[in-house]
Parts: structure tokens; C-alpha cells; sequence
């Protein structure tokens, strides 16, 4: 185990510190597609599971949205639709950035985040303040995504951790349900104030 037992803030990523996808990004690649925005998203969502969990490549995961658009799915193609898509991923909330950064100075900061692994790799080269968290794991290049019992389980040992050190944060109350489930305290994220104010209660 660890020396090291202050306690652990282990952060989910999008609709936390990240911001959710950018608005009309779906829109944009439907149209680019020349389909409808309510058959992409329903076939870019449907698909998206094991593109998340490290199990498909970015160009099987995109492959598999345009076969089941009856379009063809060439290489140019798949290329634009992957560069839209990190791109449209990428906006991070700076007041949380700092809040994030400035927490290290009372507890260990981690990260657990549902995000492929070509997206993880794009986010890492472009948040160089990702890099001095204590830990960051990401659904597709651990091979689990939340709420996979998994993936939590990994993050608890990479950290050399008991269960019960962590306070597992997340913007969905499912996410947040299954890491209390394996042991984890947790906390569904509204506002930063109201995480402020659970942070400062439980450290």
C-alpha cells in the first residue's frame, strides 16, 4: 500500500471539469453525412460503448456508424468525422481546472473519465495540467468504462488505495451509485460551491 494516505478526490471528466460536447457538433457531422441528426445521433450513441471501453478502434467505432447509415465508410470520411468529434469534446471549465489544481494542496487528485482512446491521447497533449494529477485513467486505454465495476477497481489500485479513500465525483448519479457499490465514498456534482462545501466536510 501506499505511504501516502491522504485521502483521494478521484474526478470524472465531462459535465465536471470538461465541458459536455459542444452544441451542433451532431448537427454539423449529420449534415456532413447528408443524413438526418436524429439517425446520426442515434447511430453514434449506439455504437459508442465499446469505441468508449478500448474495445473498438476509432476507425471500427466509425465503420460501424456509417455501415448502419448505409454509407460508405472511407478513410477521408472517418478521418473528418473523428477530428470533429475530439474537437468537439475538448472545452474544459477553467474555474474548475484551477479549483482542481489548488485541491492537491489537501488531498491526492485522480482521474476517471469515460474517453477513447484516441480522445484521451488529443486531451492529454492539449491539458498539460492533466499530467500533474496523482493518477489518470481513461475508459479506452484501461480497456473498462464506467459503470463497470472495472473501472473503478482500476483506479483503486493504480492509486495503492483502499476503497474507502476515495470520494468518487461525477455528474451522473449511476456512475456515482456503482463506485459507492465497490466501496467508494461518492458524490453526484451539480456546482462546484455545492462540491466545495461536500469536499470540505468530508476531508
Amino acid at each position: 500500500m501506499s505511504t501516502d494516505r491522504r485521502r483521494i478526490v478521484l474526478f470524472d471528466l465531462f459535465g465536471v471539469i470538461a465541458r459536455h460536447q459542444r452544441p451542433g457538433a451532431l448537427e454539423k457531422m449529420a449534415d456532413r453525412c447528408h443524413t438526418s441528426t436524429d439517425a446520426f445521433t442515434t447511430a453514434y450513441w449506439t455504437h459508442r460503448p465499446p469505441y468508449d471501453a478500448g474495445r473498438h478502434t476509432a476507425s471500427a467505432y466509425w465503420t460501424d456508424v456509417l455501415n448502419s447509415l448505409s454509407l460508405p465508410a472511407d478513410a477521408d470520411t472517418i478521418e473528418e468525422l473523428r477530428l470533429t468529434d475530439i474537437d468537439s469534446w475538448s472545452r474544459v471549465d477553467d474555474r474548475m481546472v484551477t479549483y482542481v489544481r489548488d485541491l492537491r494542496d489537501r488531498a491526492r487528485v485522480a482521474l476517471l473519465s469515460n474517453i477513447p482512446a484516441d480522445h484521451a491521447d488529443a486531451f492529454l497533449a492539449a491539458q498539460p495540467w492533466l499530467h500533474d494529477l496523482d493518477h489518470v485513467a481513461f475508459s479506452g486505454k484501461i480497456g473498462a468504462a464506467k459503470p463497470d465495476p472495472a473501472a473503478f477497481q482500476y483506479s483503486v489500485a493504480a492509486l495503492q488505495s483502499a476503497p474507502a479513500d476515495l470520494l468518487f465525483v461525477d455528474d451522473r448519479e449511476e456512475n456515482v451509485r456503482a463506485a459507492q457499490a465497490v466501496g467508494m465514498n461518492g458524490h453526484v456534482f451539480q456546482s462546484q460551491d455545492d462540491l466545495a462545501a461536500a469536499l470540505d466536510a468530508w476531508l
